[in-house]
């Protein structure tokens, strides 16, 4: 199934289901094809197959897609519409079921003004101090969240192995031992992989851990602060 006719057959149908039975405008069935034509392009030169594709090969696809520079709301755009599309494949009987089910969409807090303006979000990134490990640790911490929008439980639960650097994603239990699978981009990536191969090692000292993010005496982070309200965390 990895033929050009079978793919654009596909997509057609796809295409023309959107525009029939949902409705959609013509604007957005076109953005659609869009990031798909890319994406079966990407099948097609991996020499894939739409019936036996896994997570993994969209997770290739949306980290290759995430290191031209994408903004939040462009990775999210991506990865809704494969979830649409594979959820069409396996309501169609094509698949038996879709590999991007368990892939969550990035938070697009720039488009959610009502919590933080652009320039707010700037500066909150920019706050940490960086000439410190602490303050390193934070602009990390800041980064991974602005890029996921995971949550402060999940963050802290958030293990070392779960961190896949390369890939440009991790794995988070979430609400209900839920699991999801969520990319981040280039900016995410460099303040993390800066926090774990140096950082990290600085807080731990000679502790043991798996938890990726550590407090200023090498442990697991929590949501309380222990002590002095001004003591850093």
């Amino acid at each position: 199934m990895n033929d050009r006719p079978d793919c654009e057959s596909l997509l057609k149908s796809f295409l023309a289901y959107l525009e029939m039975e949902r409705g959609l405008a013509q604007n957005t069935v076109i953005s659609y094809r869009q990031e798909l034509e890319k994406f079966l392009r990407f099948v097609i030169r991996q020499r894939l197959y739409l019936r036996s594709l896994r997570e993994a090969d969209l997770l290739a696809f949306i980290r290759a897609e995430s290191r031209k520079g994408n903004s939040v709301a462009t990775q999210a755009h991506l990865v809704s519409v494969l979830k649409s599309f594979f959820k069409f494949l396996a309501s169609e009987d094509i698949l038996d079921s879709s590999p991007a089910g368990a892939i969550s969409l990035p938070k697009k807090w720039l488009k959610l003004p009502k919590y933080l303006t652009v320039n707010e979000v700037t500066k909150l990134l920019e706050s940490p101090d960086e000439q410190t490990p602490i303050g390193r640790r934070d602009r990390a911490i800041l980064e991974l969240m602005y890029a996921t929008g995971m949550r402060i439980s999940e963050l802290i639960d958030l293990m070392v192995e779960n961190i896949y650097l390369e890939e440009n994603f991790l794995r988070v239990r979430g609400k209900g031992g839920k699991e999801r699978i969520i990319p981040f981009g280039a900016q995410a990536q460099k303040s993390v992989s800066g926090y774990l191969n140096g950082v990290r090692a600085h807080l731990l000292g000679e502790k043991r851990s798996d938890s990726a993010f550590l407090n200023h005496r090498g442990n697991r982070l929590t949501r309380i602060r222990s002590g002095d309200a001004r003591r850093p965390i």
